[in-house]
């Protein structure tokens, strides 16, 4: 079997989102490979979805049931445990991808010698396959046989997990799994599995399709998913330590783990999370401070913040109680113009 590749579903049903996703992987050019669609214990019909295409294509389509809610991390993980194929590949259950995606990836993998490949996606707010707006995942000078310099921009910039396929010993030759029962899992280790990779293939073209929906995890803001992507920080860097590459790779960890667990955690908490907490502000600014203490003079945050969050993130770390005061009345500031306009 020459690709395996794992669907996490949880109740995506609805509006034909789960169906569109399966039908783009059952009609793929490349007929060497299994879909193994593991339902995250569903409570609409998701579950019922997946046993029709198991029955419709037995040769290449494996549904597999969860008895507990696991999130996609334990999904994707019940998925690895039973993947057969040379290479690995992901995809969420509402996205959906080009009828001959896997095909040219793999192609450009035997050209090349790469043992990851990677392509871009766009986002979409309709199911068909117009290309919407193209997020590029990856950086020409990323690719090629991986040294220090583009092992540390890939720990930048690594591009999204989904749209890659790995060569199986990159993923399951590591001890390292998905964290269960939170959001934001493929942040969490990344880096170690992309640091395994000896040569990157990278194909500059929206092959995945990436669609924005209120219900998707980007789009709602919780105090959970907040501490789940706090989380997926902390696990990425024990990860490093685990593996030995926190020291070679300090300043792109440093400067990673300030823009998961803290920055967007920060400005997401006090954008979407309603009950604001001043302790939750607080605790998030002093871990913060303690795991890496001089992070705002880390040369990557330096450059890739711009000057008004720098500004707010120094009023945080001096007061948390000031910082949330003029961040309320900033927004609220703003959101008056804009209504006014």
């Amino acid at each position: 079997m020459k690709l395996s590749v794992i669907v996490p579903v949880y109740n995506t049903a609805g509006e034909g989102k789960l169906e569109y996703c399966l039908n783009s992987l059952v009609n793929q050019t490349c007929r060497d490979m299994e879909i193994i669609a593991v339902d995250d214990c569903s409570t609409d019909n998701s579950w019922e979805i997946l046993r029709r295409y198991e029955a419709e294509y037995p040769d290449r389509f494996r549904a597999v049931h969860s008895p507990v809610n696991r999130k996609q991390g334990g999904a994707k993980n019940m998925g690895l445990s039973m993947a057969g194929g040379e290479w690995i590949g992901f995809i969420d259950s509402d996205d959906w991808i080009t009828p001959d995606m896997y095909e040219v990836m793999l192609a450009r993998a035997e050209e090349t010698g790469a043992d990851m490949v990677g392509c871009d996606y766009c986002l979409t707010h309709e199911h068909s396959m117009k290309v919407g707006q193209v997020v590029p995942n990856n950086k020409p000078s990323q690719a090629g046989v991986l040294d220090h310099e583009k092992y540390a921009s890939l720990i930048l910039d690594s591009g999204s997990l989904v749209v890659k396929i790995y060569r199986r010993e990159i993923i399951l030759g590591c001890d390292s799994r998905f964290p269960e029962g939170i959001f934001y899992e493929d942040n969490a280790l990344g880096n170690t599995w992309m640091l395994r990779a000896k040569n990157f293939a990278y194909i500059p073209k929206a092959m995945y399709y990436y669609y924005q929906h209120e219900e998707s995890t980007v789009h709602t803001i919780t105090r959970k998913r907040c501490e789940d992507r706090m989380e997926a920080g902390r696990i990425m860097i024990a990860e490093a330590n685990k593996y030995g590459y926190l020291e070679e790779y300090y300043k792109e960890l440093e400067c990673s783990f300030a823009v998961l667990f803290y920055v967007n955690t920060l400005f997401t908490y006090m954008f979407g999370v309603k009950k604001k907490e001043l302790s939750f502000v607080k605790a998030l600014g002093k871990e913060m401070r303690d795991t890496f203490p001089g992070f705002q003079d880390n040369p990557y945050y330096l450059e890739r913040f711009n000057e008004e969050e720098k500004k707010l993130v120094r009023m945080q770390q001096k007061s948390s109680l000031v910082f949330m005061f003029y961040f309320t009345l900033l927004w609220t500031y703003r959101n008056f113009r804009k209504k006014h306009k």
